[in-house]
């Protein structure tokens, strides 16, 4: 296959694939669609940023547009992370125009009523994260005794974050005759054994390395020290064009190292596990707008970040595992695009880098800033000032009545409110 018009799609589905401009398949899409369009199980393996989401979507939409509207949930999407399945069915809604096909999305962190009610509505096809739709099947508030088409997305990154059991419980509450389909950027031991328990003869995709980064991903690494990151993060701001995606690996450093580069003028913005997905939301799309130059983001997140365009990856600090760094750097460089990921690393990390090498077969670019060059750009850095309001000076609105500011200063012990304090000796008792 080698266009989209080559495919037995109806003609609603050609001409929505034809205005979001898509016209010849990617390597996994070109692989996975026509065995997944005849029915046979897959299992494809590819890099982040491939055009798998299409690869599974077109099949679900064909599928039912094929046959006559049936009471249920016709399909289900699983995928890690909310983020991940908000543009899943953003995706899914683009393709699906005109053809009736409704999805409903069943996450944390979104209003439960209106998911229930969107699925209550007739939607066909559920988009979730399988902690959540375990929780509603639990509840007996979702039924799936009726779906036909599993797709399981990221497959490697839900077992990652122990989604196993949940897979499994959805899984057993499904008809046993499905067509069922696997994505996945690496195949783990674990993966294989679910393949092999849940997929019959499933046709194999397989594109590209699936062990390493993708080859137009250029690979950096800079030898600096903890204090010294900041500096080098500026002086790289300062130098190169485009979004940077940083990289760190816990919330509190997240809240952190976005605070720290706001501070300093860089329009930033955070994402992890404990925003809200309101919040997380805002993060993203203004992220995707350009209205956040940064976003600085943990590894729970990382799945969940599919943005075109992103210029530079920032591993500020290293990855859990070396897989990790695969899905990392996979955020830059897709859909055919060059892009760049550096990663910062500590004296006492050099046998972590070198782990990392070994391990995914790659030979990271050793870069070095000249330290002159660092010290110049930071003092012809500009002094950002917040406002503040002095206790000492009324900065209240026009017209509002003065108001008391409670003094950040801790009180002595012997102060008395609203009461001059007493420095009288006590009476000694009688």
């Amino acid at each position: 296959m080698t266009n989209f018009s080559e495919l037995p799609l109806s003609s609603a589905l050609q001409s929505n694939l034809t205005k979001n401009g898509f016209a010849i398949p990617t390597p996994v899409q070109a692989g996975a669609i026509p065995p997944a369009l005849a029915g046979k199980d897959v299992v494809a393996t590819a890099q982040t940023g491939t055009g798998k989401t299409l690869a599974f979507v077109l099949p679900i939409l064909e599928s039912l547009t094929r046959e006559k509207p049936a009471p249920g949930i016709s399909a289900v999407v699983l995928s890690p992370t909310r983020e991940l399945a908000i543009q899943i069915n953003e995706a899914f809604m683009n393709i699906a125009a005109g053809t009736g096909i409704r999805s409903a999305i069943v996450v944390g962190g979104l209003n439960e009523n209106s998911q229930l009610q969107a699925i209550r509505k007739g939607a066909q096809v559920i988009i979730a994260t399988p902690g959540r739709l375990c929780d509603f099947l639990q509840r007996r508030l979702v039924k799936v005794n009726t779906v036909r088409i599993l797709i399981l997305d990221e497959g490697d990154r839900m077992l990652d974050m122990g989604f196993l059991p949940s897979i499994q419980a959805i899984i057993q509450s499904m008809p046993a005759e499905r067509q069922t389909m696997f994505f996945s950027a690496t195949i783990e031991p674990s993966i294989t054994k679910l393949i092999q328990t849940h997929l019959k003869n499933p046709v194999r995709v397989a594109v590209g390395s699936i062990t390493k980064p993708a080859e137009q991903v250029d690979l950096h690494i800079y030898e600096v020290e903890k204090d010294g990151k900041i500096d080098l993060l500026h002086y790289m701001l300062s130098k190169e064009q485009g979004s940077y995606l940083i990289f760190v690996r816990t919330k509190h450093n997240a809240d952190r190292l976005a605070k720290r580069l706001s501070a300093d003028g860089v329009k930033t913005a955070r994402i992890h596990g404990d925003r809200t997905q309101g919040q997380r939301n805002q993060a993203l799309k203004g992220f995707q707008n350009g209205e956040y130059r940064v976003l600085v983001a943990t590894d729970v997140a990382a799945r969940g970040i599919h943005v075109e365009g992103i210029a530079h990856v920032i591993n500020y600090e290293l990855p859990q595992q070396p897989e990790d760094f695969i899905h990392r750097v996979g955020r830059t460089g897709r859909a055919g695009a060059r892009g760049t990921a550096s990663t910062f690393y500590m004296p006492n990390e050099r046998n972590d880098i070198r782990l990392i090498e070994r391990k995914l077969k790659v030979q990271m670019e050793k870069r070095q800033i000249n330290p002159e060059a660092l010290r110049e750009h930071k003092k012809s850095m500009p002094v950002v000032t917040l406002p503040f309001a002095s206790h000492r000076q009324d900065a209240r609105p026009a017209g509002k009545p003065k108001q008391h500011v409670k003094s950040s200063t801790p009180e002595p012990f012997w102060f008395k409110k609203n009461k001059k304090a007493s420095f009288a000796p006590r009476r000694k008792r009688a």
